[in-house]
């Protein structure tokens, strides 16, 4: 025996509710009480719970079930259950004109009679309201577009280049085929949505000069639809990396010299976004100084592009020989203290 329930309760909205909110309340606890995201202890309660407000859905869902519902309650089922009597003779179809010429009311009959009687029960379905001949059917619909934010790398907006990176991505349920019901019940796998999450690595290639807030499209990536599947829009936020942070509208570049480089001056090649620029750095330069080459950061959001800042820090090669590391230890001797930084 099946106990009856107010499905406007268990769905949460009111008995005047409109068909979007009740869409929007149904998506919104399929997603809360899906049994994938509970653990395994909780199951049993929550696909009770689930199985619940999937049958209130279908109920509300439906004009006129909601109909029979709002005038009935708990009753509204009955008259749904008949069945022809056990070793009936055989059944046909027959289409809505043979039905009206069969009570009076085919063409040319003047109209009338009961095919205006069952118009008025029954609605469109023997008036021609429903799929008249010509009528256009509803165009396939194409998934809705999809939103998300990515992290990439300062240096990589800069100078451009691809990441690989994990997203959640709508695909048709592989219980229902995409359909959202397992026959007169909602699916269970999916919550009646049609479509389930699936983990894909995507290779997205970031463009040369990309800005903080910038939008990337990517097609076929968002929700799954009839005509097709929506796009996925990626928003980039930028963060530092090893090298490269911002500073402002101004990007910040880290090159790295040897301590003998900074007593006579040097040339470092850098990478900007055209190619490669050559960074003097003058004798007597000091690390930690900045360097500044006009135009070769990021566009402003304004116009223009922004500054790059390099940034002098000081470095040994990987491998020394014993007599490079005793000659810098004959350098240290009596030699001043070095100051930078926070310490004084």
């Amino acid at each position: 025996m099946t106990t009856f329930q107010d499905y406007y309760t268990t769905l949460g909205v009111s008995r005047t509710a409109t068909a979007d909110e009740i869409k929007r309340a149904y998506r919104k606890l399929a997603k809360e009480w899906h049994p994938d995201r509970h653990p395994p202890h909780e199951r049993a309660e929550v696909e009770k719970k689930f199985k619940a407000i999937a049958e209130a859905n279908e109920v509300l869902s439906d004009p006129e079930k909601r109909k029979r519902y709002d005038a009935l309650g708990e009753h509204w089922r009955h008259g749904q259950d008949f069945q022809a009597p056990p070793g009936g003779g055989r059944t046909r179809n027959i289409d809505p004109e043979e039905f009206a010429r069969m009570f009076g009311g085919g063409r040319g009959g003047g109209g009338g009679g009961f095919s205006d009687f069952f118009a008025q029960m029954f609605g469109d379905m023997f008036s021609g309201g429903g799929a008249r001949a010509g009528q256009r059917a509803r165009p396939a619909r194409r998934g809705a577009d999809a939103e998300a934010t990515i992290e990439v790398d300062v240096g990589l907006a800069l100078l451009g280049g691809k990441r690989s990176f994990a997203i959640a991505v709508g695909v048709p349920c592989p219980t229902c085929d995409g359909e959202g019901h397992l026959g007169a019940n909602a699916c269970p796998a999916c919550g009646g949505l049609g479509t389930t999450r699936s983990q894909r690595t995507v290779d997205l290639t970031i463009p040369k000069l990309s800005r903080e807030g910038q939008v990337l499209r990517l097609r076929g990536l968002g929700e799954p639809g009839e005509a097709g599947a929506g796009d996925l829009l990626l928003r980039l936020t930028l963060v530092a990396d090893d090298t490269y942070r911002m500073r402002g509208d101004a990007v910040e570049a880290d090159v790295v010299i040897a301590p003998w480089e900074l007593l006579d001056g040097t040339a470092v090649e850098v990478r900007v976004p055209d190619g490669t620029a050559t960074a003097r750095i003058p004798a007597g330069t000091r690390p930690g100084q900045r360097l500044r080459l006009r135009g070769q950061g990021l566009p402003r959001v304004g116009d223009g592009r922004g500054d790059l800042f390099l940034v002098v820090r000081l470095g040994l090669p990987e491998e020394l020989t014993d007599a490079q590391k005793d000659l810098l230890r004959k350098l240290g001797e009596n030699a001043p203290p070095v100051r930078g930084g926070a310490a004084h």
